[in-house]
């Protein structure tokens, strides 16, 4: 009888050893196959560890971007190894400092470009972790969700204005109402376009872009707003269209463009030009100029980038439009929104 109660004890006493010693688990949304939004599903995993040289974040904001919808659907350029985590940029506070790291300290809001450390993904997650020398701090005044405006997006729009500098040019930026195109509206008026052109799909958004700084606004859902641009321009057409939509839009912006202007096409994964498209190029000495992002970046230039747009915001110079945020067990609804262009701004997922 004493040994058997014995064994119990110990029984019991194992039990709750093991309840107390069980590994902690976070949320996150998990990609394992390809298709609608519906693949996207919320999953427990073990909540990450700092290692050496890396900060551990507990995620405030986490960006949603128009590529992830596409990736999602194995649409895009590269096709990623699942099950994967994505999300590829996050906002969020320092809760703890791997081996050898003294800074940024614990309690510190930072941004986590986790596309540009290493190319990782990630971001839909309560916590995520990222080598300490890739997190910057964010100043107090700029909020998490506009933070994480501020990495894909503002980076984007920045690097947009500065290889295809608009300064005494006509300028066409589309989908104007959305994180890039609104942010693009913004720093071509500041860097001296002549006249800056929104193409948005409804007038609600063509209302939001001119409150930006557009001079004017198309909708681009109508037939024939090429037409219109032109005759905006006084028939020359526009200098430089930023085209950040692609696929069926892309040939029109060429009917949009003036002879010798320039389409900058950052569009990833969707162009699709005939021949006839290009032929009719040359005849008008127009070129079209690829975009991408990550090639053009480095560590010193983002922590530089982004510490200035943090700067242009706190000044007022720089607005970021508030967008839908959802709570993170809900990333399937905002796939859809962005997807069906029912958004403005930075769509964001709050763990």
């Amino acid at each position: 009888m004493v040994r058997r109660d014995q064994k119990g004890k110990r029984g019991k006493w194992l039990l709750i050893t093991a309840m107390i010693i069980e590994e902690p688990t976070v949320k996150a949304i998990q990609l394992s196959r390809f298709g609608g939004p519906d693949v996207l599903e919320t999953v427990e995993m073990p909540k990450p560890a700092a290692g050496r040289g890396e900060i551990l974040v507990r995620v405030e904001s986490a960006g949603v971007n128009f590529f992830e919808t596409l990736l999602r659907a194995d649409r895009y350029a590269v096709t990623p190894q699942l099950p994967m985590i994505p999300g590829v940029e996050a906002v969020g506070i320092v809760e703890a400092l791997g081996e050898a790291v003294t800074s940024p300290g614990i309690g510190t809001r930072v941004a986590a470009p986790l596309f540009a450390a290493g190319g990782a993904s990630g971001g839909y997650a309560d916590y995520i972790k990222i080598a300490a020398d890739w997190a910057i701090p964010v100043p107090e005044g700029v909020s998490a969700e506009t933070a994480t405006a501020l990495m894909v997006q503002g980076l984007s729009a920045l690097h947009l204005i500065r290889r295809s500098q608009p300064k005494g040019k006509s300028v066409v930026a589309t989908a104007a109402a959305g994180g890039v195109g609104s942010l693009v509206v913004q720093l071509a008026k500041a860097a001296g376009a002549s006249r800056v052109i929104a193409l948005a799909g409804s007038a609600e958004k063509l209302a939001l872009a001119r409150t930006l700084g557009a001079d004017d606004g198309i909708d681009y859902t109508r037939p024939g707003w090429p037409s219109e641009l032109r005759r905006i321009t006084e028939t020359a057409g526009a200098d430089i269209v930023y085209d950040l939509i692609g696929g069926a839009i892309t040939p029109l912006c060429l009917e949009a463009l003036a002879e010798g202007g320039e389409l900058v096409f950052a569009a990833l994964g969707r162009l699709d030009l005939h021949p006839e498209a290009l032929r009719d190029m040359m005849v008008k000495n127009q070129s079209i100029k690829g975009f991408a992002l990550l090639p053009l970046l480095t560590q010193k230039s983002i922590r530089t980038d982004l510490a200035y747009l943090f700067e242009l915001v706190l000044s007022g110079g720089l607005n970021v439009l508030p967008g839908k945020a959802f709570p993170l067990d809900r990333a399937a609804e905002a796939h859809w929104a962005l997807e069906s262009r029912q958004t403005t701004g930075k769509v964001v997922l709050i763990p």
